[in-house]
């Protein structure tokens, strides 16, 4: 972990923790550290649930499949997300989604029963990473309810709309690009890909968007759109 001290004190699980008592936390938390080339898996779906990971650099799509073999993406997490803790609160004995690397990532993996139960010491620095994981993970439910504000809509190409409306919103610019190839945003938005392509042509040729690849522009107002 020594040589990832770096990465440790910029990372938000960290934030406000004194240099000196990151180590010490490390240990204390039996942190191990997990390099992952991409499509590799952190946990399948019905593997049993032992610890809360978090993303140290890189990304995670969090899948869910069918029976048959279908897969949504649920959501991409990005550096600095925390994942996992969800199953050890509700005290679920395995995982009913699976997580794997959307590119080649390093994870910590940490020991919950370490996390979350008070330092016999009462070491403020382990007070404070408590507080951090509570923020991390309520940021990540808010951006859960915000895909569920895209996915809620009726038609593809509300969820489409809504959805680029947002990133336009979020960068404070028309022109922006998307973390998804297409048939990974279709799955992102629970929909078909070819009719996810079909709308996308169809906003192209009526003159709202531009896109190239995960490249997109916004070219009318928002009352125009539904017209």
């Amino acid at each position: 972990m020594k040589k990832n001290l770096f990465s440790l004190k910029k990372s938000s699980l960290f934030a406000d923790i004194a240099d000196e008592s990151i180590e010490k936390l490390c240990d204390c938390l039996s942190i191990r550290e997990m390099k992952l080339e991409r499509g590799s898996f952190v946990f399948q779906a019905g593997d049993k649930v032992q610890f809360v990971y978090f993303i140290l650099s890189g990304s995670m799509h969090i899948v869910d499949e069918d029976f048959w073999g279908n897969r949504a993406i649920i959501e991409t997490m990005t550096e600095n997300t925390l994942f996992g803790e969800a199953y050890v609160f509700s005290s679920r004995e395995s995982h009913i989604i699976s997580v794997l690397a959307a590119e080649n990532s390093i994870v910590l993996r940490i020991d919950p029963a370490h996390l979350f139960n008070a330092c016999q010491n009462g070491c403020s620095c382990h007070t404070q990473i408590i507080r951090n994981t509570l923020r991390i993970t309520s940021e990540k439910i808010v951006r859960l309810t915000e895909k569920l504000r895209h996915v809620i809509r009726r038609t593809t190409r509300e969820k489409l709309l809504s959805y680029l409306s947002k990133c336009a919103l979020r960068e404070k610019s028309s022109s922006f690009s998307i973390p998804y190839s297409r048939q990974q945003l279709a799955d992102y938005l629970c929909v078909d890909r070819s009719a996810l392509s079909h709308e996308l042509s169809k906003l192209q040729e009526n003159g709202i968007l531009k896109y190239r690849k995960n490249q997109f522009e916004l070219l009318v107002a928002h009352d125009e759109i539904f017209m």
